[in-house]
């Protein structure tokens, strides 16, 4: 299947899974603490809910929708403000994918492509290559990184939570840019929302689902292009 740029994946990958760059938790230890409980926390779910929403000046806007156990088995649909939008289901060492039509006429560069594309492709998942594909990870790391400060209190949804925020001189791309990190207060600290904001760019990561059961499966036979032979 056709890669999507580096870029908008670094973009998607990086803000997304709070581990774009290196150090300790930082100079307030509690807040570092707390970032570090919620990893923690993170890291031990069987499943989670990850939808993230990427916009910048120049590149117009990138939404995600991804369903994983954090492992090989996941479930993602991203799309594009131009129109184009692939599927992927990831099963252990198979991918699934199915690109729209306004992906293939963009990243593909077939114009001549005119129906909606109903059938997946299946490909054998590339280990050498994660998220360089252009197809996205199961997996999630959930590591602390950069100076940690707490913020204010705020809700997100219903959830009472405290803001971490997070600088990084890793980050050399915007040096103004920041991380906001939402943790619950209530229950079992997980974090429940990462902003991103630089100059150039937005990025909005939700977590939601925590633990929920897992229903990804692959499609049905006559679904898959080339299946049975």
């Amino acid at each position: 299947m056709a890669t999507v740029t580096t870029t908008a994946l670094c973009l998607l990958a990086s803000t997304a899974l709070a581990g774009c760059g290196a150090g300790g938790t930082g100079e307030d230890g509690s807040a570092g603490d707390l970032l570090d409980e919620a990893n923690a926390t993170m890291r031990k779910l069987s499943s989670v809910t990850v939808d993230i929403t990427n916009r910048t000046t120049s590149g117009g806007t990138v939404t995600s929708h991804l369903v994983t156990d954090l492992d090989g088995r996941c479930r993602s649909r991203t799309a594009w403000s131009g129109g184009g939008v692939l599927e992927q289901i990831r099963l252990g060492t198979t991918d699934y994918v199915r690109p729209n039509r306004a992906y293939l006429q963009k990243w593909k560069k077939k114009p001549g492509v005119t129906g909606e594309q109903k059938l997946w492709v299946r490909t054998p998942v590339d280990p050498d290559s994660p998220g360089g594909d252009g197809l996205t990870s199961c997996e999630r790391p959930f590591d602390s990184f950069g100076t940690a400060k707490k913020g204010g209190s705020t809700r997100v949804g219903d959830t009472r939570a405290v803001e971490i925020i997070v600088t990084d001189k890793a980050d050399k791309a915007d040096k103004e840019g920041t991380y906001t990190f939402s943790i619950a207060q209530e229950g079992e600290p997980y974090l429940l929302k990462t902003v991103y904001k630089s100059a150039a760019q937005r990025t909005t990561t939700s977590f939601s689902g925590f633990d929920e059961p897992l229903n990804v499966r692959a499609p049905k036979p006559g679904e898959v292009l080339g299946a049975g032979g």
